[in-house]
């Protein structure tokens, strides 16, 4: 069912997203200040390439204050607009029954892309 779903949402939109993310992540990485950010586009990306059976959990641990810095810097900066974009996206998706599991995956994405840093993907 995963396998279902997950070609379902590539072809009606999660490629294009997935290639959104990627340039991001190599634009950001162009500047020595931007590679941290540019690494949290990829991990966003290739969550958005295959969301169904994969779930976002906080690191274990402690993550220290960097991550936090990082990210207030990241919801300042882009952050807010890119999860706005998720829960608008999601919200539309859930208002039909068929598109309940999207929506979700929407929401799931949402919470990565407003704190990406201290989260890992499994």
């Amino acid at each position: 069912m995963n396998l279902l779903g997950n070609i379902i949402w590539l072809i009606f939109g999660g490629l294009i997203v997935f290639i959104e993310y990627m340039v991001a992540g190599f634009v950001l990485c162009v500047t020595i200040i931007g590679i941290p950010f540019g690494v949290q586009c990829f991990k966003i990306g290739i969550l958005s390439l295959a969301p169904f059976g994969q779930e976002v959990r906080e690191v274990p641990g402690n993550t220290g204050c960097l991550s936090t810095i990082f990210n207030i810097i990241w919801i300042v900066v882009g952050g807010i607009w890119i999860a706005l974009t998720h829960l608008v996206f999601g919200v539309l998706l859930a208002i039909t029954i068929i598109g309940l599991p999207f929506a979700r995956q929407h929401f799931k994405l949402m919470s990565l892309s407003f704190t990406p840093f201290g989260k890992e993907i499994v």
